[in-house]
């Protein structure tokens, strides 16, 4: 690798090269030589050497620069188009569909997502879930406690609904500061999600449900009778069988559906 591949801090790079992370990393992936894998942010090639030797056909997304032209040089020489394909730009603004509209199976994800920017690829991500098989990232290990945090814990917020409801999330394993270069401030830790088809959560609408949830949220001492204010109403939310003087803390991933599709239904 050259010396423009040196990690870039203003691009929140850190680079994975603890190579028994790796592996563990590609395993949780559970792939088949049949697969279609989309890899976020390649880097110097620590999961790519060992992905594209195990499925069938591999995209790389790439926002720097330097790394996109080496990336695209090394797929001119050494590979088909049929076996990797380079996306050079933002993860935020690249259409999947131009990726699953070629493909004639549901995808596979795979990324250290850089931590700056996580939570807002997750959501970009969650768009494509219906043509998701699974997907593997590598993110801060408190967002990965967020993630995966039961109602009524601290950790426990927005950020755990919204992908709850869509997603069945995993914890694989922790991962040391000391696995990368540079070395992060941060413990990371890897997470699974599995899209939930069909969703045992369905959904009147969606924005609604992001809205609400947003909304509960919005003030975590405050109760829901306070929050959602605007949207419903201490009654509204009695008839669905909800105590409106509790905090959105303590709400399954169920009833936030419940009261998103009583506000689709009266909006």
């Amino acid at each position: 690798m050259n010396e423009f591949a040196r990690p870039r801090k203003a691009l929140g790079q850190n680079f994975l090269e603890d190579q028994n992370i790796v592996r563990n990393i590609v395993t949780s992936l559970h792939l088949s030589a049949d697969d279609v894998v989309l890899e976020i942010g390649p880097g110097r090639g620590a999961l790519t050497e060992l992905l594209i030797k195990q499925c069938r056909l591999l995209h790389l997304v790439e926002f720097d620069k330097d790394l996109i032209q080496y990336w695209q040089t090394r797929a001119a020489a050494e590979f088909e188009p049929e076996k990797l394909r380079v996306h050079g730009g933002d993860i935020l603004d690249f259409d999947l569909s131009t990726v699953l509209s070629a493909s004639d199976r549901p995808i596979k994800v795979i990324g250290n997502l850089p931590y700056n920017i996580s939570s807002p690829v997750l959501f970009h991500l969650a768009q494509y879930a219906a043509n998701i098989e699974r997907q593997v990232v590598m993110l801060q290990k408190e967002v990965v406690d967020r993630l995966v945090s039961p109602p009524g814990s601290k950790q426990y917020g927005r950020l755990s609904v919204m992908m709850q409801q869509r997603y069945s999330i995993e914890r694989q394993f922790n991962v040391s500061p000391k696995s990368f270069n540079p070395a992060p401030k941060v413990d990371s830790a890897v997470a699974a999600f599995t899209p939930l088809i069909p969703s045992v959560y369905e959904l009147d609408n969606r924005a609604d449900f992001a809205e609400l949830v947003k909304q509960a949220f919005s003030m975590r001492r405050k109760t829901l009778r306070n929050n959602l204010k605007g949207l419903l109403d201490s009654s509204e939310i009695e008839e669905l069988g909800i105590d409106p003087s509790v905090r959105a803390e303590t709400l399954t991933v169920e009833d936030f559906v419940v009261l998103a599709n009583r506000y689709s239904e009266i909006t």
